[in-house]
């Protein structure tokens, strides 16, 4: 546990050293500790203000694709689960094989197909580019289908068919709140697939504006890396602006990891 802890500690550590060095200390100094100068803060400054602020808009960009998205996507994934779930329906199996099989699916091969058909709805280089292919999580359908089925009792849902409740007031009234930490977990995951998310921006968007973080730091790295050196600053900016960009990822789990607990803790008192 402890190699463990420290393989997937080490980078974050060394990116959040490296935040508080100069371009210079970046080059003359020990990767793992910290430099002569510490420049944290105005290298955050820096990262804000450089070019405008571009920064500000790709880190807007980002919360804007990824909160849609994860929303949307648990939203959805809680909708279909449940349905898969609790329902009885004509085709339900041939369906629930499909959703599966589409995981087996890289996300990287449906790239080029998903740009040649937004190409043609005119949504290529608008956000709508980002967020809509993001909506779409059989992961996460599978996830709440699997955790409907133990989560919601049966017996809970009769009741409430006898008491004379709707199918939708069952659902919003009855077994949602059972269902929120499945939810929480695909919204998690969806938030984080999509805040990482490079590729698919990469050949969506060729408008800088409309950068998330992560196609944005990529176009900042380039300028560092070529031509004569001359924009080498550049890479003090990059590397601070990663460490921001990994900051509401760690707040996002530490606020909802209470909504995970609670489930585990439903489940391990259950009948």
């Amino acid at each position: 546990m402890m190699a463990l802890l420290a393989y997937f500690l080490s980078p974050l550590f060394w990116l959040a050293v490296a935040s508080t060095k100069t371009t210079e200390d970046l080059f003359s100094t020990f990767g793992l500790w910290f430099g002569d100068d510490f420049a944290l803060f105005s290298n955050v400054r820096a990262t804000f203000a450089h070019n405008g602020g571009e920064y500000a808009r790709w880190m807007a960009n980002t919360f804007l694709y990824a909160g849609v998205s994860s929303v949307g996507a648990a939203s959805l994934a809680t909708f279909a689960g449940y349905g898969f779930a609790r329902y009885t329906f004509r085709g339900r199996g041939p369906m629930l094989g499909l959703i599966l099989g589409t995981i087996m699916v890289p996300t990287t091969a449906l790239a080029i197909p998903t740009y040649l058909l937004f190409s043609k709805v005119g949504l290529v280089n608008t956000p709508w580019a980002i967020i809509l292919p993001s909506l779409v999580s059989p992961f996460g359908v599978f996830l709440m289908w699997v955790y409907a089925r133990d989560a919601v009792s049966d017996s809970v849902l009769e009741a409430a068919r006898i008491d004379g409740a709707g199918e939708l007031a069952i659902f919003f009234r009855v077994t949602l709140r059972s269902l929120v930490p499945g939810f929480v977990t695909v919204l998690l995951f969806t938030l984080v697939a999509t805040w990482n998310n490079y590729f698919l921006p990469l050949i969506m968007l060729n408008d800088p504006a409309y950068y998330p973080i992560t196609v944005g730091l990529s176009s900042w790295s380039a300028q560092a890396v070529g031509g004569n050196g001359s924009n080498a600053e550049l890479l003090a900016f990059v590397v601070t602006g990663s460490l921001l960009s990994v900051i509401p990822l760690i707040a996002a789990f530490v606020l909802l990891q209470r909504y995970w607990q609670s489930g585990l803790s439903a489940g391990a008192v259950k009948e």
